[in-house]
């Protein structure tokens, strides 16, 4: 399991501080929406996913819901994300998650939840997936535009029972 964290940028967009108690309501109203229509969601024209991880300060579990890509190139059933931030300076929160509990992640999709392992992509194959899958993609290519940040795309591999 290889999370490699990119150093935050110096300038980029910044999401609205809200108070906790209602970002925290939002993202419970936001994940029980996907619970119920999951599979007929979409954001910036991607199909969701719901993925928990374990927070990296608070050990405590966190979820988040995500555009992501199906990976082509795998025949696990391998799915893709790219850690955005809608171009924000620094990384989300779950991505720092990922990296902090590499082993503790999951993601749910059409009701089935299903323990993965996350990889960051690297170098040329990173370079390559984000100019032929992420950017051509709704708003996802502007993100490069707005921070010098290097946005991370992360290769979320089914892990097998057994």
């Amino acid at each position: 399991m290889t999370i490699h964290v990119t150093p935050a940028g110096s300038r980029g967009g910044e999401r609205p501080r809200l108070p906790r108690p209602l970002m925290a309501g939002l993202n419970r109203l936001f994940n029980g929406i996907y619970r119920r229509f999951g599979s007929r969601m979409r954001v910036a024209g991607q199909p969701l996913l719901l993925l928990r991880t374990i927070g990296a300060k608070s050990g405590q579990e966190r979820e988040t819901v995500l555009g992501w890509w199906p990976d082509k190139g795998s025949t696990d059933g391998s799915v893709l994300v790219a850690a955005t931030a809608s171009g924000s300076v620094r990384h989300p929160a779950w991505f720092l998650n990922l990296a902090g509990n590499p082993d503790k992640v999951w993601i749910e999709r059409d009701g089935q939840r299903v323990r993965v392992q996350p990889e960051t992509l690297i170098g040329t194959e990173r370079e390559e997936i984000w100019r032929t899958v992420v950017a051509p993609t709704g708003r996802y290519g502007s993100y490069v535009e707005k921070t010098d940040r290097e946005i991370p795309v992360i290769r979320l591999r089914p892990i097998v029972a057994g």
